[in-house]
């Protein structure tokens, strides 16, 4: 019996980790103002979504992708819908590439996230501003987009860790 409790805690645990994070990453928005560090912030949704659309698609639902979308919209104060597109637009991207790729590489992973990230960051920038008005400090954002690409070796680096963790185990399914 307490084999089987612990097969369900590791499995329940491997299959929605990635969905808590998410979650917890867009309700909690942290950043590094209170250490001193003024410039530097990262994208930790972006790496997130990114990393778990590509290496395991079925951990990340769509809809839970917008849901968590909006609620980063709320948090934020941003329009209503612009991070649940860019989330889903994201997700297209990951799959995208899944499919066209023949030997996946981190290498290759890492440079169409940079490409994906300006992308979908260029098509934010140009909705808030044309559409809303919204005002942006492209500084931050550069330097947003820029830890944020290097932070996701790694985290990559620390998903394949967990990922690695789960599936030694004998208790996943």
């Amino acid at each position: 019996m307490k084999d089987y409790n612990n097969q369900n805690i590791k499995g329940g645990l491997y299959r929605y980790l990635p969905l808590f994070l998410l979650f917890f990453s867009v309700l909690n928005e942290f950043d590094f103002n209170n250490l001193g560090l003024k410039y530097f912030s990262f994208n930790f949704s972006y790496i997130l979504i990114f990393y778990y659309s590509l290496k395991r698609n079925e951990s990340l639902g769509l809809g839970l992708v917008f849901i968590a979308g909006l609620f980063n919209d709320v948090v934020t104060g941003l329009p209503m819908g612009i991070s649940s597109l860019i989330y889903l637009l994201l997700c297209g991207a990951a799959a995208y590439l899944r499919n066209i790729t023949l030997s996946p590489s981190l290498t290759k992973d890492w440079i169409f996230f940079l490409i994906t990230i300006l992308c979908l960051n260029s098509l934010s920038f140009i909705i808030l501003n044309f559409f809303f008005d919204f005002k942006i400090i492209y500084f931050d954002e550069i330097i947003n987009i820029f830890f944020t690409f290097l932070l996701y070796f790694i985290f990559s680096h620390f998903f394949n860790f967990i990922e690695d963790f789960f599936k030694g185990s004998r208790f996943v399914r």
